[in-house]
């Protein structure tokens, strides 16, 4: 009997595998005398011809190589009308993604992402997807700060708990309510979350809070952490699960770490007007020391770019399903105000495999700010709010790195200068906002700075 069932079940499969090799996808080559015509000259009347042409006529890369069959572009028709399917194939080049936007309102990237959510085709693939209602139509707004930290012996920390508001009462009205208002709002969270485990042996300094704090992290408006840092494995394997466990039973998401390699490697997607928008995560950090681990196929860890490989291959598929790149890379020399030879490798690298902004830190100071090819590079945007012993630290100067993607995916880069200054960051506005951009002009070798705040390519 399971002889029988086997040949049964042999047979099945040649005949799924011959209907299967009959079904037209996109980017494959129609058969020599199939009688392939330009799109003009085609007399196309019927949805099932239009569908056709663009199934012969695609590339493979236009939808991020997914095996799309018909099914999808039905679906298209029936969400947008079949007109819309007619108008794509007149047009002439059906693997223009600006023309699926403009006649759908939607990118090539989004119609999959609603394609699978409606047929249940990949839904833990795409389950990493977030829409995002953004307050301008036109505008996709996404602020970035430097270094968090909210370990219990901290100084910051032990303030915080002072105050009637807590951590509402550590940043200044306005900072407050651009974290809050703004559509994205992402921060490195340079500790872990746990009350369990050892401090690493060794270690100079070694940050872990409450997980209870990660409401304070939600409260001040972050919707995303960066957890590639250099202390978020400060008290072992222990220390980042828990920190990968809070994190997740909270609202907030994460990059840059997981429970294996292909967790750490995860994008998180942003829909916004229409288009999708990836984070990525990594650090180069530790270049010398190995407290911090890596993570593996079957371990935890974070992602690391000291050698880029690993991390470029997560910008590159991040790249093939999403409209745009953002990376977020810890690097450089702390203390020093200059970035290096080594981070603009890595930034080059980064570019090379499909980013299309990079935000940096770790070196708890502000570095400049550069233009490499069309990419915007914020070196490092410093410490945010961060102390790392029981003594106040002194003054410093910090800023929001904010990016703004307009709907044709133009990319407006700009600096929102800050100060900390004994417990509270406070968001600095005329001569004092005017004295911190010509600082990082100082810093910057290819762009100025404007009064309002906007990155200009020289």
């Amino acid at each position: 009997m399971k002889k029988r069932i086997l040949g049964v079940g042999v047979i099945l499969l040649i005949a799924l595998i011959f209907f299967d090799a009959c079904i037209p996808r996109i980017g494959e080559t129609p058969p020599e005398g199939s009688g392939k015509v330009p799109v003009e000259d085609r007399d196309i009347e019927q949805l099932s011809q239009a569908v056709d042409v663009i199934l012969e006529d695609a590339t493979s890369d236009f939808i991020g190589k997914f095996p799309v069959t018909d099914g999808f572009f039905y679906w298209v028709a029936k969400e947008y009308g079949d007109d819309c399917i007619f108008e794509i194939v007149k047009n002439g080049d059906v693997s223009n993604k600006e023309i699926w936007y403009e006649l759908t309102g939607n990118s090539i990237y989004v119609l999959w992402q609603k394609y699978c959510e409606s047929t249940g085709l990949g839904a833990y693939e795409y389950s990493h997807t977030h829409e995002v209602s953004c307050e301008n139509e036109e505008v996709f707004s996404i602020d970035f700060c430097g270094d968090i930290n909210m370990c219990e012996e901290a100084a910051t920390t032990i303030y915080m708990d002072q105050q009637p508001n807590g951590i509402l009462n550590c940043f200044s009205k306005n900072l407050l309510e651009e974290m809050q208002g703004v559509d994205l709002f992402v921060a490195n969270n340079e500790f872990s979350y746990t009350t369990r485990g050892e401090a690493l042996e060794g270690k100079a300094y070694t940050f872990r809070a409450n997980p209870d704090r990660v409401q304070s992290m939600i409260d001040i408006g972050t919707d995303l952490v960066t957890l590639a840092n250099n202390h978020v494995w400060d008290y072992g394997l222990i220390g980042l699960t828990d920190t990968l466990e809070t994190v997740q039973n909270s609202s907030l998401e994460y990059v840059g770490a997981g429970y294996n390699l292909n967790e750490a490697k995860r994008a998180q997607y942003y829909i916004a007007n229409g288009r999708k928008i990836a984070v990525v995560n990594a650090t180069q950090i530790e270049r010398s020391y190995g407290y911090t681990k890596q993570a593996t196929d079957d371990t935890p860890g974070v992602l690391k770019t000291l050698d880029p490989t690993l991390f470029c291959e997560a910008i590159a598929t991040a790249k093939k399903q999403s409209d745009l790149v953002i990376v977020c890379v810890h690097w450089g020399t702390e203390g020093n105000k200059s970035y290096a030879w080594d981070q603009v490798k890595l930034a080059d690298a980064f570019i090379a495999a499909g980013a299309d902004a990079i935000i940096g830190g770790h070196t708890h100071c502000l570095q400049g700010i550069e233009y490499m090819e069309d990419v915007p590079v914020y070196y490092s945007l410093g410490n945010y709010w961060f102390a790392t012993t029981a003594n106040m630290p002194a003054d410093y100067d910090t800023a929001l790195a904010r990016l703004e993607i307009s709907n044709d995916l133009s990319i407006t880069a700009k600096v929102i200068p800050c100060k900390f200054s004994k417990g509270v960051t406070s968001m600095l506005e005329g001569d004092e906002a005017k004295f911190a951009f010509a600082q990082l002009d100082e810093l910057s070798k290819t762009v100025t700075i404007s009064n309002d705040g906007v990155v200009n390519k020289e």
